[in-house]
């Protein structure tokens, strides 16, 4: 197709902008659900370029845009918008100027290489019509607030604005793949993320008296200790799993033993089965391990993602396109990873496909990892990511 062998041109015509929108977004992040700045920056490019799109979905701060083609459905191509409640710690030019708030993630640099397809992809479909329609997904709320399931809720995938969609792609930025490569894998790529509150009541007393209390610090360390054991000894030792307790609290003062506490963590699992698994071994751990030291224990979950599972054609659509991006490279990847994704959600409707853009640069001093405080996206991977993205529509 003769687009094809322009992108390059046009790519490289609009990289100097969206170089700059990367790092003006970079320089204002918003967390989820109030992305209202960025999802203004996104309708605002998005009209410059004659790109139907609407706003003010998916609680507020979503956008869904949208280019016509001769198919009746359309490909999907997603970014996520919001940013991470993190103090910057760069000393970049661009660095965020909201304090306590950080692109941390790579989102900047997944929106801007969402407005970079999309323009490109409008200049084609001024030259002849797109061989499908595509709709592109500016989500917010990745992190943690369910923006995938409300993009679906508000018709992202049902035709909200144009055809409904057929498959869907996303990528997110990977620090530890070398720039121009991506990463692909069939099946699960990403990990189920829920969390949960372990409430631990017991009884208080002065310390000097511990055996008139029910000492709730006793019951959480059993509880933790004896979790170990739900993945070492109750999953497939081929599967992989996670539990881990990330914050405890319990009592204010050295000389009282308190009445009760808390413990938050997260699970992490590769499908639904083992995920369900250790959520129930969870309870029965935590409650019998609590009753062992004549304490209760309940345990909350707020659930999250399920796993990232990519449709095996969806894939090879990807490994097709980066094949044909001059200079790219295509790595496979071996193993899943424990990391969350809410495009995850996309998945249980559609065929979809989610694979990583490596940013790290040959030579260079390891890039910190993501939600670090010196992360920075790195622009070199914009025009990759644009074109992955073009011929993915372009297919």
């Amino acid at each position: 197709m003769a687009e094809l062998d322009d992108l390059g041109a046009l790519i490289a015509r609009e990289l100097p902008s969206l170089i700059a929108l990367r790092r003006d977004i970079h320089a204002h992040p918003e967390v989820g659900l109030e992305e209202r700045r960025t999802a203004a920056l996104i309708q605002r490019e998005l009209e410059a370029s004659n790109v139907a799109c609407c706003a003010h979905v998916a609680g507020g701060t979503g956008v869904i845009a949208h280019i016509p083609g001769d198919a009746a459905q359309a490909v999907a191509l997603r970014a996520d918008i919001d940013a991470l409640p993190i103090d910057e710690a760069t000393s970049l030019s661009y660095a965020s100027k909201t304090p306590g708030v950080m692109h941390a993630c790579g989102h900047d640099g997944h929106t801007a290489i969402l407005i970079g397809a999309a323009r490109v992809l409008a200049r084609i479909a001024e030259q002849r019509p797109l061989p499908r329609p595509v709709t592109f997904l500016f989500q917010p709320a990745e992190e943690g607030l369910g923006g995938a399931s409300r993009m679906i809720a508000d018709g992202a995938l049902t035709g909200r604005i144009g055809s409904p969609v057929s498959e869907i792609f996303g990528l997110h930025a990977w620090p530890w793949l070398p720039l121009h490569t991506v990463g692909v894998r069939d099946g699960a790529i990403l990990a189920s993320a829920d969390a949960f509150t372990v409430h631990v009541n017991g009884r208080g007393a002065h310390a000097a008296w511990p055996h008139l209390s029910r000492d709730p610090v006793v019951a959480m360390c059993a509880i933790v200790s004896a979790a170990q054991t739900i993945v070492s000894r109750t999953v497939d030792p081929t599967h992989a799993a996670v539990v881990s307790f990330c914050a405890m609290h319990v009592g204010d003062a050295p000389n009282v033993i308190a009445e009760s506490g808390i413990m938050r963590g997260t699970l992490r699992a590769l499908n639904s089965s083992n995920r369900a698994h250790l959520i129930a071994q969870l309870r029965h751990v935590a409650s019998h391990a609590a009753q062992l030291h004549h304490c209760e224990a309940s345990v909350e979950f707020s659930p999250g993602c399920p796993a990232t599972l990519n449709d095996r054609r969806a894939t090879e659509r990807v490994r097709d396109a980066v094949r044909a991006v001059v200079g790219s490279k295509l790595v496979e990847m071996p193993t899943p990873f424990m990391g969350g994704e809410d495009f995850s959600a996309y998945g249980e409707h559609i065929p979809a496909s989610f694979f990583l853009l490596g940013i790290q640069n040959e030579g260079a001093p390891a890039l910190p990892p993501l939600h670090h405080p010196t992360f920075d996206f790195n622009d070199d991977a914009i025009a990759g990511g644009v074109e992955t993205m073009c011929r993915l529509a372009l297919h």
